[in-house]
């Protein structure tokens, strides 16, 4: 793994820690366009590199992490989104779980934002944490317009994660 996924971890976790104002802010930029809140600008802009533009998927990536990151600030390393869900399914035994994770799988990059908003959400409600920079570098892939096979790979990587941890 890249070292600037675990730098972006580490800033949200500070500032999680040190300014509950940038969390905030964060948070209500998920509704809005990943990258289109200027609140957040000054809590990601930093990491997102100087040849990107605006649709970039890893501008967009760094995001939609920071934002569902302000949600749940509860980072698990080695602990994807698929395991820690698959992981609250077993604990709750609720097929409901399954088919917003067959609907997150499913989803297309404008979408995905708003299911993982609420997948998240049902992490956060039990303590599940998620490993996020692992969620970025897999987000950068899932919302590259023209990568459908990396795209692919991520929802296949998910669905093992997930149904392994029901096995």
């Amino acid at each position: 793994m890249s070292d600037q996924p675990q730098a972006f971890v580490l800033h949200l976790q500070s500032l999680a820690q040190n300014n509950r104002g940038a969390l905030a802010a964060l948070r209500r930029s998920t509704g809005f366009a990943p990258g289109a809140y200027p609140p957040a600008f000054p809590h990601v802009e930093r990491f997102v590199p100087a040849d990107s533009h605006t649709e970039d998927s890893y501008r967009q990536a760094l995001y939609v992490t920071a934002a569902l990151f302000a949600r749940h600030p509860q980072h698990a390393e080695g602990q994807s989104l698929a395991a820690a869900l698959g992981k609250l399914m077993q604990a709750r035994d609720s097929g409901g779980i399954e088919q917003r994770f067959v609907a997150l799988l499913a989803a297309d990059a404008e979408d995905l934002p708003n299911y993982l908003r609420q997948i998240v959400s049902l992490l956060a409600a039990d303590g599940y944490g998620v490993d996020y920079a692992c969620l970025l570098q897999d987000l950068a892939r899932y919302l590259h317009p023209f990568q459908f096979e990396a795209r692919d790979k991520v929802r296949q990587r998910w669905a093992r994660d997930f149904y392994r941890q029901l096995a």
